[in-house]
């Protein structure tokens, strides 16, 4: 399938999220633990933990909720099975979310820029914030865009994925009409994650 440049269908479009722990020295380095992914009505397609392929040093679990347990080989989708589901799940989609080369880089999976709807980077949305240059973050749009609370107890990948979902269906046709008429409504992401985009 050819990249979308305007108007995807419902079926083509798909909303990623993952939690992540740490690993390495004080824990400062992000691995996945927790993936979901939703369709364009919000239906979970995958949602499951991640067996950790590294030692994890600081399981974050305050804003996490995550612990050893959640993580064991028996509560767990090894890294490779999950890494294979989503690429399958996403190839040839739209895919939506949240700060997305987050997502991308701790799954190693790269995606096609052009079918990419990042609501942490959709102009029209930091605009209505007047926040024109910043990276406003999901619970803040959600509130001041939608009047609803996200993320107020511990992260939950599911919840943040239907969360960008519904701000993308919000502005789906002006996003889309702008993206046909050759006018790209977004800010670019990070330069340092640039091998997260096809």
């Amino acid at each position: 399938m050819a990249p979308h440049y305007g108007s995807p269908t419902a079926d083509q479009v798909l909303a990623l999220s993952c939690t992540v722990v740490g690993v390495g020295p004080g824990g400062n380095t992000s691995m996945v633990a927790r993936v979901a992914i939703c369709n364009f009505r919000g239906v979970p397609l995958l949602e499951c933990y991640v067996v950790p392929t590294m030692t994890v040093t600081d399981y974050r679990t305050s804003t996490t909720g995550i612990t050893p347990a959640h993580l064991s080989s028996t509560a767990a989708v090894k890294f490779n099975e999950v890494q294979r589901r989503v690429a399958d799940l996403i190839k040839d989609k739209v895919i939506v979310g949240h700060s997305l080369w987050n997502d991308l880089s701790v799954l190693g999976i790269p995606h096609p820029a052009v079918n990419t709807r990042d609501v942490a980077l959709y102009q029209p949305f930091r605009n209505a914030l007047r926040l024109p240059n910043q990276l406003v973050r999901l619970p803040t749009l959600t509130f001041h865009l939608m009047g609803r609370r996200c993320q107020e107890g511990q992260q939950n990948p599911l919840e943040n994925a239907r969360a960008a979902m519904d701000l993308y269906r919000s502005h789906a046709n002006e996003w889309e009409n702008a993206i046909r008429e050759g006018q790209w409504p977004s800010a670019l992401p990070p330069s340092t994650f640039s091998r997260c985009y096809l």
